[in-house]
Protein backbone atom coordinates (compact mmCIF):
# COMPACT_ATOMS: atom_id res chain seq x y z
CA UNK A 1 0.00 0.00 0.00
CA UNK A 2 2.69 2.34 0.96
CA UNK A 3 4.60 1.30 -2.76
CA UNK A 4 0.90 2.59 -4.41
CA UNK A 5 0.89 5.53 -2.17
CA UNK A 6 5.06 6.64 -3.23
CA UNK A 7 3.91 5.80 -6.92
CA UNK A 8 1.53 8.38 -6.94
CA UNK A 9 3.57 11.12 -5.40
CA UNK A 10 7.25 10.15 -7.39
CA UNK A 11 5.37 9.63 -10.60
CA UNK A 12 3.49 12.77 -11.80
CA UNK A 13 6.76 14.79 -10.28
CA UNK A 14 8.80 12.97 -12.34
CA UNK A 15 6.72 13.62 -15.26
CA UNK A 16 6.14 17.26 -14.74
CA UNK A 17 10.44 17.68 -14.26
CA UNK A 18 10.67 15.86 -17.85
CA UNK A 19 8.23 18.19 -19.21
CA UNK A 20 9.58 21.43 -17.58
CA UNK A 21 12.72 20.10 -19.21
CA UNK A 22 11.58 19.97 -22.68
CA UNK A 23 10.07 23.16 -22.51
CA UNK A 24 13.17 25.31 -21.28
CA UNK A 25 14.97 22.92 -24.27
CA UNK A 26 12.68 24.19 -27.10
CA UNK A 27 12.74 27.83 -25.74
CA UNK A 28 16.43 27.85 -25.73
CA UNK A 29 15.97 26.68 -29.16
CA UNK A 30 13.88 29.65 -29.88
CA UNK A 31 16.07 31.98 -28.71
CA UNK A 32 19.11 31.23 -31.48
CA UNK A 33 16.12 33.26 -33.66
CA UNK A 34 17.34 36.58 -32.25
CA UNK A 35 20.91 36.03 -33.00
CA UNK A 36 19.76 35.42 -37.10
CA UNK A 37 20.65 38.01 -39.69
CA UNK A 38 20.35 36.62 -42.82
CA UNK A 39 17.64 34.34 -43.73
CA UNK A 40 16.13 33.40 -46.37
CA UNK A 41 11.72 34.25 -47.29
CA UNK A 42 9.27 32.54 -48.11
CA UNK A 43 9.52 33.63 -51.58
CA UNK A 44 13.70 32.59 -51.68
CA UNK A 45 14.26 36.15 -51.57
CA UNK A 46 17.91 36.49 -48.77
CA UNK A 47 17.26 38.77 -45.89
CA UNK A 48 19.51 41.12 -43.38
CA UNK A 49 22.53 42.75 -43.90
CA UNK A 50 22.04 41.75 -48.02
CA UNK A 51 19.08 43.35 -48.17
CA UNK A 52 19.92 46.53 -47.88
CA UNK A 53 20.47 48.97 -50.17
CA UNK A 54 23.73 50.64 -51.27
CA UNK A 55 22.34 53.93 -51.19
CA UNK A 56 18.92 56.43 -50.59
CA UNK A 57 18.25 56.84 -54.34
CA UNK A 58 17.63 53.26 -55.22
CA UNK A 59 14.81 53.57 -52.21
CA UNK A 60 11.28 53.65 -54.63
CA UNK A 61 8.46 56.01 -53.00
CA UNK A 62 4.77 56.23 -53.45
CA UNK A 63 2.34 58.39 -55.40
CA UNK A 64 1.19 61.42 -54.49
CA UNK A 65 -2.04 60.32 -56.79
CA UNK A 66 -2.95 57.20 -54.90
CA UNK A 67 -4.17 56.61 -51.43
CA UNK A 68 -4.22 53.47 -49.25
CA UNK A 69 -5.94 52.25 -46.34
CA UNK A 70 -5.56 48.84 -44.47
CA UNK A 71 -7.68 47.10 -42.66
CA UNK A 72 -7.28 44.06 -40.33
CA UNK A 73 -9.91 41.43 -40.19
CA UNK A 74 -8.30 38.35 -38.64
CA UNK A 75 -7.63 39.49 -35.64
CA UNK A 76 -9.68 42.85 -35.20
CA UNK A 77 -7.65 45.93 -34.53
CA UNK A 78 -8.34 48.53 -32.32
CA UNK A 79 -8.52 52.10 -34.13
CA UNK A 80 -5.36 53.78 -32.96
CA UNK A 81 -3.36 50.69 -31.32
CA UNK A 82 0.42 51.43 -31.70
CA UNK A 83 1.25 47.88 -31.15
CA UNK A 84 -1.58 44.80 -30.87
CA UNK A 85 -1.04 40.81 -31.24
CA UNK A 86 -1.34 38.52 -33.65
CA UNK A 87 -1.69 35.14 -32.76
CA UNK A 88 1.18 32.49 -33.15
CA UNK A 89 -0.05 29.56 -35.87
CA UNK A 90 -3.43 31.26 -36.79
CA UNK A 91 -4.04 33.37 -40.11
CA UNK A 92 -4.00 36.89 -40.12
CA UNK A 93 -6.35 38.24 -42.96
CA UNK A 94 -6.79 41.86 -43.90
CA UNK A 95 -7.92 44.16 -46.80
CA UNK A 96 -5.61 47.03 -48.62
CA UNK A 97 -8.27 49.94 -50.18
CA UNK A 98 -6.49 51.63 -53.29
CA UNK A 99 -7.48 55.14 -54.18
CA UNK A 100 -6.66 56.63 -57.67
CA UNK A 101 -6.99 60.85 -57.35
CA UNK A 102 -4.71 61.06 -60.68
CA UNK A 103 -5.71 61.07 -64.22
CA UNK A 104 -4.04 58.27 -65.36
CA UNK A 105 -4.30 54.53 -65.39
CA UNK A 106 -2.34 52.73 -62.12
CA UNK A 107 -1.54 48.83 -62.05
CA UNK A 108 -1.63 47.06 -58.96
CA UNK A 109 0.80 44.25 -59.57
CA UNK A 110 1.81 42.78 -55.67
CA UNK A 111 1.44 43.00 -52.54
CA UNK A 112 3.40 41.57 -49.46
CA UNK A 113 4.69 41.10 -45.76
CA UNK A 114 7.55 40.57 -43.93
CA UNK A 115 8.44 40.92 -40.54
CA UNK A 116 11.00 42.91 -39.85
CA UNK A 117 13.61 43.85 -36.57
CA UNK A 118 10.92 46.08 -34.18
CA UNK A 119 14.67 48.13 -33.36
CA UNK A 120 15.72 48.62 -37.05
CA UNK A 121 13.13 47.61 -39.82
CA UNK A 122 16.31 47.44 -42.24
CA UNK A 123 16.58 44.07 -40.89
CA UNK A 124 14.60 41.36 -42.09
CA UNK A 125 13.19 38.84 -40.02
CA UNK A 126 11.05 36.81 -42.62
CA UNK A 127 9.58 37.30 -45.86
CA UNK A 128 5.89 36.09 -46.83
CA UNK A 129 4.96 35.47 -49.80
CA UNK A 130 4.20 38.48 -52.79
CA UNK A 131 0.59 38.22 -53.75
CA UNK A 132 0.47 39.12 -57.42
CA UNK A 133 -2.56 41.16 -58.94
CA UNK A 134 -2.13 42.65 -62.21
CA UNK A 135 -5.25 44.61 -61.94
CA UNK A 136 -5.58 47.86 -63.33
CA UNK A 137 -7.69 51.03 -61.61
CA UNK A 138 -9.02 53.66 -63.63
CA UNK A 139 -8.75 57.15 -62.86
CA UNK A 140 -11.28 58.51 -59.92
CA UNK A 141 -12.09 54.49 -58.92
CA UNK A 142 -10.88 52.50 -56.15
CA UNK A 143 -9.78 48.69 -55.88
CA UNK A 144 -9.78 46.40 -52.49
CA UNK A 145 -7.07 43.60 -52.45
CA UNK A 146 -6.99 40.69 -49.45
CA UNK A 147 -3.64 39.41 -48.26
CA UNK A 148 -3.82 36.49 -45.57
CA UNK A 149 -0.20 34.74 -43.68
CA UNK A 150 0.65 32.84 -41.00
CA UNK A 151 2.97 33.68 -38.05
CA UNK A 152 5.41 31.23 -37.09
CA UNK A 153 4.77 29.57 -33.74
CA UNK A 154 8.84 29.89 -33.22
CA UNK A 155 7.57 33.80 -33.16
CA UNK A 156 5.78 33.24 -29.98
CA UNK A 157 6.05 35.97 -27.27
CA UNK A 158 7.91 38.29 -29.20
CA UNK A 159 7.74 41.54 -30.67
CA UNK A 160 8.18 42.45 -34.67
CA UNK A 161 7.62 44.65 -37.00
CA UNK A 162 4.77 44.44 -39.66
CA UNK A 163 5.95 46.01 -43.54
CA UNK A 164 3.31 45.61 -45.96
CA UNK A 165 3.83 46.86 -49.51
CA UNK A 166 1.95 47.82 -52.27
CA UNK A 167 3.71 47.79 -55.61
CA UNK A 168 2.39 49.52 -58.69
CA UNK A 169 3.06 51.50 -61.60
CA UNK A 170 1.07 54.07 -63.46
CA UNK A 171 0.48 53.59 -67.16
CA UNK A 172 3.78 55.65 -68.11
CA UNK A 173 5.57 52.81 -67.05
CA UNK A 174 6.84 54.22 -63.73
CA UNK A 175 6.93 52.05 -60.40
CA UNK A 176 5.87 53.01 -57.09
CA UNK A 177 5.87 51.47 -53.87
CA UNK A 178 3.90 52.09 -50.43
CA UNK A 179 3.96 51.09 -46.61
CA UNK A 180 0.50 50.38 -45.83
CA UNK A 181 1.27 48.99 -42.67
CA UNK A 182 4.60 49.75 -41.01
CA UNK A 183 4.15 49.68 -37.50
CA UNK A 184 5.17 46.78 -34.62
CA UNK A 185 3.36 43.70 -33.09
CA UNK A 186 3.38 41.34 -30.72
CA UNK A 187 3.21 37.88 -31.49
CA UNK A 188 1.27 35.81 -28.22
CA UNK A 189 0.78 32.19 -27.87
CA UNK A 190 -2.78 30.91 -27.57
CA UNK A 191 -3.01 28.28 -25.29
CA UNK A 192 -6.30 25.52 -26.55
CA UNK A 193 -7.56 23.09 -24.15
CA UNK A 194 -5.20 21.44 -21.49
CA UNK A 195 -1.35 20.99 -22.52
CA UNK A 196 1.00 18.20 -21.21
CA UNK A 197 2.56 20.11 -18.28
CA UNK A 198 -0.63 21.55 -16.84
CA UNK A 199 -2.20 17.54 -16.88
CA UNK A 200 0.66 16.14 -15.10
CA UNK A 201 0.59 19.25 -12.27
CA UNK A 202 -3.50 18.25 -12.07
CA UNK A 203 -2.58 14.86 -11.58
CA UNK A 204 0.06 15.33 -9.38
CA UNK A 205 -1.86 17.68 -7.01
CA UNK A 206 -4.81 14.66 -7.08
CA UNK A 207 -2.25 12.60 -6.25
CA UNK A 208 -1.08 14.37 -3.23
CA UNK A 209 -4.48 15.01 -2.43
CA UNK A 210 -5.62 11.68 -2.21
CA UNK A 211 -2.46 10.64 -0.34
CA UNK A 212 -3.01 13.48 2.50
CA UNK A 213 -7.01 12.09 2.86
CA UNK A 214 -5.74 8.40 3.32
CA UNK A 215 -2.78 9.14 5.91
CA UNK A 216 -5.23 11.82 7.55
CA UNK A 217 -7.87 8.87 7.54
CA UNK A 218 -5.41 6.59 9.35
CA UNK A 219 -3.76 9.10 11.78
CA UNK A 220 -7.51 9.83 12.92
CA UNK A 221 -8.45 5.61 13.15
CA UNK A 222 -5.45 4.96 14.83
CA UNK A 223 -5.86 8.03 17.67
CA UNK A 224 -9.70 6.73 17.96
CA UNK A 225 -8.18 3.04 19.12
CA UNK A 226 -6.06 5.10 21.29
CA UNK A 227 -8.55 6.90 23.28
CA UNK A 228 -11.25 4.51 23.10
CA UNK A 229 -11.85 2.75 26.73
CA UNK A 230 -10.60 -0.91 26.60
CA UNK A 231 -13.71 -3.62 27.57
CA UNK A 232 -13.76 -5.12 31.14
CA UNK A 233 -12.26 -8.81 31.02
CA UNK A 234 -15.31 -11.63 31.19
CA UNK A 235 -15.54 -13.18 34.82
CA UNK A 236 -14.87 -16.80 34.49
CA UNK A 237 -17.64 -18.50 35.46
CA UNK A 238 -17.51 -21.55 38.55
CA UNK A 239 -19.88 -24.01 39.73
CA UNK A 240 -21.22 -23.78 42.82
CA UNK A 241 -22.68 -25.69 45.35
CA UNK A 242 -26.58 -24.68 44.22
CA UNK A 243 -25.80 -26.29 41.18
CA UNK A 244 -25.80 -29.96 42.54
CA UNK A 245 -28.52 -32.32 41.25
CA UNK A 246 -29.09 -33.51 44.82
CA UNK A 247 -32.02 -35.87 43.64
CA UNK A 248 -30.98 -39.13 43.60
CA UNK A 249 -29.74 -38.55 46.97
CA UNK A 250 -31.84 -40.00 50.10
CA UNK A 251 -34.14 -36.87 51.78
CA UNK A 252 -32.47 -37.58 54.65
CA UNK A 253 -29.14 -36.88 53.62
CA UNK A 254 -30.40 -33.74 51.91
CA UNK A 255 -31.55 -32.56 55.08
CA UNK A 256 -28.69 -32.94 56.74
CA UNK A 257 -26.42 -31.31 54.04
CA UNK A 258 -29.08 -28.22 54.33
CA UNK A 259 -27.97 -28.11 57.68
CA UNK A 260 -24.34 -28.49 57.58
CA UNK A 261 -22.57 -25.37 57.44
CA UNK A 262 -19.50 -26.99 55.36
CA UNK A 263 -19.43 -27.56 51.43
CA UNK A 264 -20.49 -30.83 50.12
CA UNK A 265 -16.46 -31.40 49.23
CA UNK A 266 -15.82 -31.06 53.59
CA UNK A 267 -19.20 -33.05 54.22
CA UNK A 268 -18.18 -36.45 55.81
CA UNK A 269 -21.71 -37.13 55.39
CA UNK A 270 -22.25 -36.82 52.06
CA UNK A 271 -19.26 -39.18 51.25
CA UNK A 272 -20.68 -41.34 53.26
CA UNK A 273 -23.48 -41.24 51.61
CA UNK A 274 -22.33 -41.43 47.98
CA UNK A 275 -20.77 -44.57 49.27
CA UNK A 276 -23.64 -46.25 51.02
CA UNK A 277 -25.76 -45.02 47.74
CA UNK A 278 -22.79 -47.20 45.75
CA UNK A 279 -23.26 -50.44 48.25
CA UNK A 280 -27.29 -50.39 46.75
Amino acid sequence: MKLIYLTLLVLPAALLCFQSANTILVRADEDELDDVVDIEGEDNQVVGEDALGDDDDSVIKSSQDVDTNILFIKPISSYGDVAFDLQAGFPVEFLVGFVNKGSEDYIVETMEASFRYPMDYTYYIQNFTALPYYRDVKPKQEATFAYSFIPSESFAGRPFGLNIQLNYRDSSGNFYQEAVYNQTVNIVEVSEGLDGETFFLYVFLGAACVLALVLGQQALSSLARRRSPRAAPKPLETGTANDVDYDWLPKEVVNQLKKSPKTPKQSPRLRKAKRSAGDD
